[in-house]
């Protein structure tokens, strides 16, 4: 079993580094060992899975990884931090091959040099959605996964309709995925300590709910349906649909008199084909 590094190593490799985290890169730093291998397990990863891990930072995370998984790779924004970690995976003994490292926007990456299987990370709070939407969408090779995200949004992630945690977030991860809360996570565990909770994020991908052009619609239908969510959907969708939006919902056996955070992913897909009917025969 790897050593993993405690918190008096991480300390002193950010001190050598010069690096002071910032909440700018949503920068907290896990401590603790037993919380970075409790992650792992939750993922269920195998040996023969190719890991994915967004912001690495120190590499608590990514050698609890490597002691479970033949490859790892590991998006680091931060070129200080991305550079240093082959040396502290190769401090351990591990061969650094087993090891990718891109140094860039995990909000941005849309190819990867190996198909990973599984996603594990501590995702940065500040941008810890669109990274998640963004992995879903273009990486579907990764089935399953476990995030570490703040409490909030681990409550949004996971809620139902109806629920007023519900909202766009949950519905166009639903599109890929079920998700749900693993577990809490102590503030203790990290450094600096964060001012907010942190919780786990299960997700296990499914068939996507429509064809890619049935996607983008859906979007645009929830995205408007969310940025007015106390408005019905025939008055909070009104600017979408150029034509008789009341017929279109009707005809999607959508009630127009209601709101759209009582509507589960595939309602909102039915809204998004009438849209591109309607675009169609324009």
């Amino acid at each position: 079993m790897i050593e993993l590094l405690g918190a008096a190593e991480i300390r002193d490799l950010a001190e050598r580094l010069k690096l002071k985290p910032t909440k700018k890169l949503g920068q907290n730093f896990v401590i603790d060992g037993n919380t970075c291998r409790k992650i792992v397990k939750l993922a269920n990863v195998e040996k023969s899975d190719i890991a994915l891990e967004i912001g690495p930072g120190l590499g608590s995370l990514t050698l609890a990884l490597l002691d479970q998984v033949d490859h790892l790779i590991a998006i680091e924004i931060d070129t200080r931090l991305a550079n240093q970690l082959p040396l502290t995976i190769k401090g351990r003994g591990l061969a650094v091959e087993r090891l990718t490292v891109i140094n860039a926007d995990a909000v941005k990456v849309k190819e990867l040099p190996k198909n990973p299987t599984v996603l594990v990370a501590n995702l940065p709070y500040n941008v810890s959605v669109p990274v998640l939407l963004n992995i879903l969408e273009n990486f579907p090779t990764i089935t399953h996964g476990v995030v570490m995200v703040q409490s909030e949004v681990a409550q949004r992630l996971a809620a139902k309709a109806g629920n007023k945690e519900y909202g766009s977030p949950t519905v166009k991860a639903n599109w890929w995925a079920t998700l749900k809360i693993a577990a809490v996570v102590s503030r203790s565990v990290f450094w600096p300590t964060p001012n907010v909770d942190s919780s786990l994020v299960r997700f296990d991908r499914h068939l996507p709910a429509g064809s890619e052009a049935e996607r983008i619609a859906t979007f645009e239908v929830i995205d408007l349906a969310f940025a007015k969510r106390r408005k019905m959907l025939r008055s909070a969708l009104a600017k979408l649909f150029k034509t008789d939006l009341q017929l279109a919902l009707t005809k999607a056996g959508v009630d127009p008199t209601i709101r759209g955070e009582v509507l589960e992913v595939a309602d909102f897909l039915k809204i998004g084909k009438q849209l591109i009917n309607e675009k169609s025969t324009k």
